[in-house]
């Protein structure tokens, strides 16, 4: 049987069974996200309210992610807590399939378009970085690092983007005129970024011994942070990373800009005051994000669902990202001239 075929009586009979594995008979059950390997199921017990996440990840990442949220949790983090089984683990197997049962949260979604929303999301960022510093995975996980691999990264990226001029050359239509009219630029733009990471103190600021990484979640945004009675929770950990905290930060203030089609100082520097205000971030950190929001990650991120994924991106499309893209230069460079 397909995840596509499962029907509602055997999603029931599934998340049933699980649950016998916590020695847990639910009161009241219903799945609330389904469609696919990744279940989700809201059920009450003993006058509480608990998440049943089915995984579809392998184990040794389960391992990984699980075991963070944990660490997270006893460090202070807002995070939902992980149930234990019966057998005290935090993941359950049952037929050849992954589980956790989670604390079930009571809260809104935040609004990063709304000020004061954006400011509670990136305290709470803030909060869930600074809970995870310390966090070493266990044996047998499968370790998930960006950690000093940006400059391969970056030489990655635009190699693709080198690489597809050809592929755009050899095609017609307006979306390949309009790569071939911009790659160049952004291709400059590109560069400028990894010889400014080069000279900067990354390599030092991702180093075994540093204090600077963290634990990110790569995908916080909206429906990923939760604004509960008890503050901002932080939810979905399954594809957290070691890395700096620009990570997260970087794809904010870009998520900003493209929403507002511009790049402006203030927003930068507001994300970074209340994030600091929280977990202080160093000048030479600072410095580091700037130089990865110059890198052309918007561009590339569009171009690639085009080259690599087969998916038709529309010349416009295209043209928007490369003006703004182009735009931030002056804003990123006033920005790293404030820093030396």
């Amino acid at each position: 049987m397909t995840d596509q075929s499962e029907s509602k009586n055997t999603l029931h009979e599934l998340a049933t069974n699980v649950l016998q594995e916590y020695d847990i008979v639910p009161e009241e059950l219903s799945v609330i996200q389904g469609g696919s390997i990744k279940t989700v199921w809201k059920f009450s017990y003993n006058n509480s309210l608990y998440c049943l996440k089915r995984l579809k990840q392998p184990l040794d990442k389960v391992l990984f992610s699980a075991n963070a949220q944990i660490y997270i949790k006893k460090s202070g983090g807002n995070v939902p807590g992980i149930i234990l089984n019966k057998f005290s683990d935090p993941i359950t197997a049952f037929n050849d399939q992954l589980f956790i049962v989670y604390e079930w949260l009571s809260g809104r979604d935040l609004n990063f378009s709304n000020r004061q929303d954006l400011s509670l999301a990136i305290e709470g960022l803030a909060k869930f970085h600074a809970a995870s510093k310390g966090y070493s995975a266990m044996a047998g996980a499968r370790v998930s690092s960006k950690l000093g691999k940006w400059p391969n990264q970056y030489e990655s990226m635009m190699n693709k983007l080198t690489s597809w001029k050809e592929l755009a050359g050899a095609k017609s239509g307006p979306q390949h005129r309009a790569y071939l009219a911009c790659v160049d630029g952004i291709l400059d733009l590109a560069a400028q970024a990894l010889a400014l990471l080069e000279k900067s103190k990354y390599s030092e600021l991702t180093m075994e011994g540093s204090d600077a990484p963290v634990l990110c979640h790569q995908d916080y945004g909206k429906g990923n942070a939760l604004l509960t009675a008890e503050g901002v929770y932080v939810i979905d950990l399954d594809g957290v990373t070691f890395d700096l905290p620009s990570r997260d930060l970087r794809k904010i203030i870009g998520k900003i800009a493209e929403n507002r089609n511009r790049w402006d100082i203030r927003s930068t520097e507001d994300v970074l005051l209340w994030y600091s205000n929280i977990n202080k971030i160093s000048e030479e950190e600072k410095k580091v994000l700037y130089i990865d929001l110059l890198f052309p990650h918007w561009f590339f991120g569009l171009v690639k669902n085009q080259y690599d994924k087969l998916k038709d991106i529309k010349a416009a499309e295209i043209e928007r990202i490369t003006r703004l893209e182009l735009s931030k230069a002056p804003v990123i460079r006033e920005l790293l001239e404030k820093q030396y």
